[in-house]
């Protein structure tokens, strides 16, 4: 079992920075892959960032490459998501995601259905 708790999210100017906290609780966190997806107003959600089990791997999408930036403490239990010059367009909620499939994998996944375990979110809202 893993619970996940979000940290960070707040109200900021386009442009600005954000860095998004996900602690875990559970011995599992250590070995799995962790993500974070968004869900904006009307909007299906979608993956935003992956890292595998040790950080030695990351997966981004598209639109956020060069600005954010996954990373992972496990010493902590603790992931993060960096987020750089900040649109308007990333205005969501943001939620992070445990993958426990596979124990110190190198794999990476976008699809939230492989995700078992996930947070309850956090709030970013960017102004122009």
């Amino acid at each position: 079992q893993v619970q996940l708790t979000e940290s960070g999210g707040g109200l900021v100017q386009a442009g600005d920075s954000l860095r998004l906290s996900c602690t875990a609780s559970g011995r599992t966190f250590s070995s799995a892959a962790m993500g974070w997806f968004r869900r904006a107003p009307g909007k299906e959600r979608e993956f935003v960032a992956a890292i595998n089990w040790n950080g030695g791997r990351t997966d981004y999408e598209d639109s956020v490459k060069g600005r954010f930036t996954i990373s992972r403490d496990n010493a902590k239990n603790t992931v993060y998501l960096q987020m750089n010059s900040l649109k308007p367009d990333d205005t969501a909620v943001y939620y992070c995601a445990a993958d426990v499939r596979y124990y110190r994998s190198i794999r990476l996944t976008t699809r939230p259905p492989d995700y078992e375990y996930w947070g309850q979110g956090t709030q970013v809202t960017v102004s122009s």
